[in-house]
């Protein structure tokens, strides 16, 4: 099995929970990052989580914060998504967070930034193409990634994950969701599962609470600390 293969929700692991460096090694390194993806990959996480959004030339930039209504001229640009995916190594998983929300940035109800990033991501070419997850808080996002792109899977990403979180996921035919580990539990795990999702948590730095995520049965999470997550999980060091 490929280590993407395991995004597909039917598919089982081969490692108790798949470590994701969050907007990449960002505890050692600048989030959102060549250098941080490149690092994530030297420390041997299973993936990275990055997060796009849509500049008003057109360009598809990484970076977590809101894109500032004027270029500032007295520092570094963000990356754009092709020399983000382009640290990311041959190995990794590359889950892709657009971030599309009003309350966060602006919404662009057009999804032009959804076209954009599934045309860099078909780019890539067949070699890439298992290892794409596309995820978002918006609804109407990972809809149109849906509409636009049916073969890359998508996830919704949450607080929390209740009942009829679940239901409207698989009926809409994502893949996964992705809700806050601190609101996790065995049982929300089991539900998700028994639905046929994946479950991919997000944010956890703390050793204890990994292995707890793990016990759960979680399937993937996203940590600032991906070296320390894997010696955390007992995961031996990548050979490289």
């Amino acid at each position: 099995m490929t280590c993407a293969a395991r995004w597909h929700p039917l598919t089982c692991h081969t490692v108790a929970m798949l470590v994701l460096a969050h907007r990449g090694a960002s505890r050692d390194a600048p989030e959102n990052t060549p250098d941080a993806f490149r690092l994530a990959d030297r420390q041997g996480a299973d993936g990275v989580e990055l997060d796009v959004r849509l500049h008003h030339s057109g360009r598809l930039l990484v970076r977590h914060d809101p894109l500032p209504a004027v270029d500032v001229t007295d520092a570094p640009p963000p990356p754009t998504l092709d020399d983000a995916l382009d640290a990311c190594g041959d190995r990794m998983l590359v889950n892709v967070e657009i971030k599309n929300l009003a309350s966060d940035g602006g919404f662009d109800p057009t999804m032009s930034i959804v076209t954009k990033t599934v045309e860099v991501l078909r780019r890539r070419g067949e070699r890439w193409s298992e290892r794409w997850l596309i995820s978002s808080f918006s609804w109407a996002t990972i809809q149109a990634c849906r509409r636009i792109a049916p073969e890359i899977p998508t996830a919704w990403l949450r607080i929390n994950v209740d009942t009829p979180a679940i239901e409207r996921v698989v009926a809409a035919g994502h893949t996964a969701v992705h809700p806050w580990e601190r609101m996790l539990d065995a049982s929300t795990v089991e539900r998700c599962h028994d639905a046929g999702l994946r479950v991919n948590a997000w944010t956890c730095n703390d050793p204890d609470r990994l292995v707890e995520l793990a016990a759960f049965g979680v399937d993937a999470v996203c940590t600032d600390v991906p070296a320390i997550a894997l010696a955390a999980l007992s995961r031996p060091p990548l050979e490289k």
